[in-house]
């Protein structure tokens, strides 16, 4: 049973790797939209920080997850 939870626990975890792909994508889509419209750099850096907030969080929810899981079924 110990290694079910294991493999549950690695699961949820793996949330944070399709964060941090997102929050390099947006990074990326960021940095080019600044090098087209410089004036511009104010309001992309603003959305990109909320957008990175968001995609970080779900990366924190994985993990708190995965240590309830390890935790609670352990």
């Amino acid at each position: 049973m110990s290694t079910l939870i294991a493999i549950g626990a690695g699961i949820a975890v793996l949330t944070g790797m399709g964060a941090g792909i997102g929050i390099g994508i947006a990074t990326s889509k960021a940095t080019e939209a600044v090098a087209r419209q410089p004036e511009a750099e104010g309001k992309i850096t603003k959305l990109l920080l909320l957008g990175s907030a968001l995609a970080e969080a779900t990366a924190i929810y994985g993990f708190v997850v995965a240590l309830m899981i390890i935790i609670m079924l352990a």
